[in-house]
């Protein structure tokens, strides 16, 4: 008796004649349920096309940020500073030492105003995931898919800025290219969790929480001087926000210097994506899919 194939990637499992099955069983049956049905793809594309005809601009315009810090500060207040010590003991440039930190800084702000305003416009007002969660797409197809559209963001950011280090000079081992890969390790924490977090503000006042919430974290995240200026009480909070790993981890590749520290601000990155993920599926469809 032959089978027949259904739209989710399962078989119709009756003979011609039968009742197709409804949308909702289809979804059953899938590995994930109703949670996932391998086409984030779909989502990735129409944010694509978004950006394409109207929102290009927006994500130019966030890449001079970081790079006209680097200039006022690294030039302008580094012909002040002078040299400092590196992460591995040795003498660089203050413009050397404050610009993997502000790479982890472009690559948090990417994520995180595209998983966060983005996210509450289309969530609140454009109504999107709603109509999107009413075809077959899942909660995990629609989380993956902005995710992914941060995560390029990110990419983007990083891979212009670590340009921009390389034309000034501020390069100087080969292993600086792997902080392209581990930019996009800190975009894929923020975005994660920062789309888990919008999913329960409901108001622009709420939001403006987030920014209350990034400015203190990209001033006293060792951005730009040593952990060591603070009280070593200040010093166990900054280490438990989550820039002040990026900023290490990236400074710490800038150099080719690397420690036993390396694999936790890593797995800090690792963990904080799985929560994340986890918690923005969830929300999705308990918002979603009642």
């Amino acid at each position: 008796m032959s089978t027949l194939s259904d739209p989710a990637g399962g078989t119709g499992g009756g003979v011609p004649g039968d009742a197709p099955r409804s949308a909702a069983e289809q979804a059953r049956s899938r590995t994930f349920g109703p949670l996932y049905s391998h086409n984030a793809r779909a989502v990735i594309a129409r944010g694509l096309m978004a950006t394409r005809s109207s929102n290009w601009l927006v994500m130019v315009s966030g890449f001079f940020e970081p790079v006209l810090f680097l200039i006022s500060m690294g030039v302008g207040l580094g012909g002040l500073v002078g040299d400092v010590q590196g992460p591995d003991g040795t003498t660089i440039s203050y413009a050397a030492y404050i610009a993997p930190a502000l790479l982890a800084v472009s690559a948090m702000n990417g994520a995180v105003y595209d998983s966060t305003w983005n996210v509450f416009f289309k969530m609140n007002f454009a109504k999107l995931y709603q109509g999107m969660l009413y075809t077959s797409l899942g909660p995990l197809d629609v989380a993956l898919g902005e995710i992914f559209l941060a995560l390029l963001r990110g990419m983007l950011y990083a891979t212009g800025f670590t340009a921009v280090m390389g034309v000034m000079g501020l390069i100087t081992t080969a292993w600086a290219v792997l902080m392209i890969p581990a930019s996009v390790l800190i975009a894929f924490g923020f975005a994660s969790l920062g789309m888990g977090i919008t999913s329960f503000l409901k108001t622009f006042q709420q939001m403006d929480w987030i920014n209350f919430i990034l400015l203190p974290m990209f001033l006293f995240s060792a951005t730009f001087y040593p952990l060591s200026v603070y009280p070593q009480p200040i010093q166990w909070f900054i280490q438990a926000m989550p820039l002040w790993h990026g900023v290490e981890l990236l400074r710490q590749i800038s150099v080719g210097s690397f420690t036993v520290a390396t694999p936790v601000h890593v797995g800090y990155y690792l963990v904080m994506t799985a929560a994340g993920m986890l918690l923005t599926t969830l929300r999705l469809r308990s918002l979603f899919l009642k």
